[in-house]
């Protein structure tokens, strides 16, 4: 290691040449650092470049001029905490002895034309995962300096390196992928579940098939439910986002089989109709109906509820499609005029659709507590009052909380002025608030399921709950009237 300086009036700094390794070529040929700052990443051309003169040389190893890190005297006084420090020397050449040569963008053809090497230490990529101890100090040790990652863009190892020096991550729509295929691949579990939880935070139904691809692929079956719940309440808005023509036949195959989507059944088919006639599009095939009737299958076909549909839907929607067959046509036709004499082979029966939620509040408000903006419950219990216009199936309550906090929650539902037994009872049992989708957007709360039993039309019922933690987000500006302040959303489904 070689230690030169020199100085001027009232300031000094030091230069840093690490001369001792033979280099690959590829880094020879790496642009010269920027003496302003040391950090920054390091753009390689293409193998296939024109061979530049090289600078000169201090011993042998790495040119001097293309390595040199310059830095303030003593600026580890700067840096009071290891997180400091470790952020200081995030993406920085100084002391860095290997680099990760990732492609420069998640596009194929920029990803062709370039690379970038971003400065590491081998130390802090071992500490952190054992992917990475293997490759620096295992039986087969890659003994370079520099680390090829071609199936990994440099977003994604730009924001594993910044988690691994200082444990924070900024994570964005477009980069979140890509940061939780690298913390899957190299066994950083806790940078993975940072990407879920972004993940379950913005899922909305223009993302939920991407992010559920995705959550499948990983194995992550909390997130998998949390995309089908969109799914199924959403359907409409999900099947026509952008990402819908795109999705694997499996995939689709799953969503058209589903009974509890929230959609008309004509929408859906044109939904489908559309994704054959794309895909019949990338494989170059006529999209007429008997092709698209091929690449979408027969299981696909014939899950679909035409019998759902109205008579007019179907004979100017599924009819102009020539996806049926002429004698499945028939069928369907007499099905709807009361004169089908033999099985269909397609489903009769409606699909059920996802729980549906009656919200009482016109808005809602999210607990500040700096400003005391939130529920307090100085109450014994909360309780509500209310009775259906029809017979429902009652199937859980949901209440509201703070995003991240635990509650103890006792409950009792029961018809008014009757002593008979509760149709629920909970004793004292504890919940996590966590995001939730709903009319409002995303809310903090929890969900309280049980047994689904019906509340008949015209009977009161009432809703008692002690709810014990700290204090909440609430809405407000409430229909109707209710005893005393509530936190509550009724789930149910028709009867």
């Amino acid at each position: 290691m070689f230690v030169g300086g020199f100085g001027y009036p009232g300031y000094r700094r030091f230069f840093l040449a690490n001369v001792g390794r033979n280099r690959p070529e590829a880094e020879r040929r790496r642009p010269k650092a920027d003496a302003t700052s040391g950090n920054r990443e390091r753009k390689l051309q293409p193998e296939t470049a024109q061979e530049k003169p090289l600078a000169p040389r201090v011993g042998f190893g790495r040119p001097a001029l293309e390595i040199m890190a310059v830095f303030e005297e003593k600026w580890q006084k700067a840096k009071e905490t290891i997180k400091e420090r470790g952020i200081f020397m995030f993406n920085n050449d100084l002391l860095s002895d290997v680099s990760l040569v990732v492609r420069a963008s998640s596009d194929e053809c920029d990803a062709k034309k370039s690379k970038i090497a971003i400065p590491a230490h081998k130390f802090v990529l071992s500490i952190c995962s054992p992917v990475f101890f293997a490759i620096f100090c295992g039986g087969l040790a890659v003994k370079s300096d520099s680390v090829d990652l071609p199936d990994c863009d440099y977003e994604g190892v730009l924001e594993m390196l910044r988690y691994l020096y200082s444990g924070e991550v900024e994570l964005n729509e477009s980069n979140v992928m890509q940061v939780l295929y690298v913390a899957k691949k190299y066994i950083l579990p806790s940078l993975a579940d940072k990407c879920i939880e972004f993940l379950y935070r913005n899922l909305d139904p223009a993302n939920a098939l991407s992010v559920l691809s995705h959550a499948l692929q990983y194995d992550e079956k909390s997130l998998v439910d949390r995309c089908w719940e969109v799914i199924d309440r959403e359907t409409e808005e999900v099947v026509k986002s952008d990402g819908f023509g795109t999705i694997e036949r499996s995939l689709l195959e799953a969503i058209v089989k589903r009974d509890s989507l929230t959609i008309r059944e004509v929408e859906l088919f044109k939904a489908v109709d559309l994704w054959a006639t794309k895909d019949c599009e990338r494989q170059s095939l006529a999209a007429n109906g008997n092709v698209k009737r091929n690449v979408l299958g027969e299981v696909i076909v014939k899950s679909m509820r035409f019998p759902a549909m109205e008579e007019k839907e179907f004979a100017s929607v599924v009819h102009n499609s020539k996806i049926l067959t002429p004698e499945e046509e028939d069928e369907l036709m007499k099905n709807f005029n009361g004169v089908r004499t033999e099985p269909l082979a397609f489903p009769v029966n409606d699909r059920i659709g996802s729980l549906q939620s009656c919200r009482r509040f016109r808005s809602y408000r999210v607990a500040i507590y700096d400003i005391i903006e939130c529920y307090e419950n100085t109450l014994e219990y909360d309780s509500i009052e209310f009775w259906v216009d029809r017979d429902v199936m009652l199937h859980g309550i949901r209440l509201l909380g703070s995003q991240d906090h635990e509650y103890t929650v006792s409950m009792k539902i029961k018809e008014c002025c009757q002593r008979k037994e509760p149709l629920f009872l909970l004793e004292k049992e504890v919940f996590s608030c966590v995001p939730l989708p709903s009319k409002a957007g995303q809310i903090d709360g929890f969900d309280i399921f049980f047994d689904p039993f019906v509340l008949r039309k015209n009977k009161h019922y009432v809703v008692e709950a002690s709810i014990d933690g700290p204090e909440s987000c609430f809405e407000e500006r409430g229909y109707g009237f209710c005893r005393m302040p509530w936190r509550g959303i009724l789930l149910f489904k028709a009867f």
